[in-house]
């Protein structure tokens, strides 16, 4: 059972037609939220966000592959996908629970997952193949644009980088350090471990200037980050799912 559209997407019109089936999809939701929350922390937000990232982000639009599937579940020995092994387990943890009274998707766990690591933090409420890392920043607009996104929903989406230990911010707080911290360019410091922060696709992305736009904004405006990088989680999650509607 795939129910995710439900969160993330107004409901199809079959659903609104049927009040009994959206207080169903309604109380699916709540069942996969209520076991995620009992097994999420803020130290294991940031992997299981990376979760979304990783899974959802192998969609390419011109073979229309990829997408967010829960293939990722098969693919943790990829190189790319190191680390993800503790954060995948918490949620199958928490899927074995759910499933006992509603069966549900790997990818919807992972969707819910990484919203509620979001929101954990301090991050907006979000309703209901990776880019290489060493990307320059225009070989990262061009890999996401092959996957359907623009440059501001690129800078938007690599704020979830704010979590996590690559040196923006509080690692367990999500906010918009991670943009400030981008135009501070510590890397360039010789003050010791300030040049290990973040990946040199982050580090890039600074040395763009449409992409340095939206970091000035987004390091002067948290909320328009929130909002935005709400719209781009929600596009990300949903880029090549196919959704099965009943007759």
């Amino acid at each position: 059972m795939t129910f995710m559209i439900t969160f993330l997407l107004p409901l199809p019109k079959s659903i609104q037609s049927s009040g009994a089936d959206a207080y169903a999809a309604a109380d699916d939701l709540v069942l996969v939220q209520e076991e995620i929350r009992k097994v999420l922390s803020k130290s294991k937000a940031a992997g299981v966000l990376r979760l979304v990232f990783h899974d959802a982000g192998t969609y390419e639009m011109d073979d229309d592959s990829g997408g967010m599937n829960g293939s990722i579940s098969f693919e943790l020995d990829r190189p790319e996908n190191k680390g993800l092994k503790k954060p995948l387990k918490i949620l199958v943890e928490a899927k074995t629970i759910v499933d006992e009274k509603q069966p549900v998707s790997m990818a919807d766990m992972i969707v819910v997952a990484g919203a509620e690591a979001v929101s954990l933090c301090g991050g907006p409420k979000i309703p209901g193949k990776l880019p290489e890392e060493t990307l320059d920043a225009s070989g990262l607009k061009e890999s996401f644009q092959r996957k359907g996104f623009s440059t501001q929903e690129l800078v938007a989406l690599s704020g979830a980088h704010t979590l996590g230990s690559k040196g923006f911010g509080n690692p367990v707080i999500f906010d918009n350090a991670y943009y400030k911290v981008l135009l501070e360019k510590p890397w360039l410091s010789s003050a010791g471990m300030t040049s290990m922060v973040g990946l040199p696709s982050d580090r890039a992305l600074v040395d763009d200037d449409e992409c340095l736009r939206w970091i000035s904004k987004y390091a002067d405006d948290q909320d328009l980050f929130f909002e935005d990088f709400k719209n781009a989680y929600i596009k990300l999650v949903n880029s090549g799912a196919k959704w099965r509607r009943d007759s």
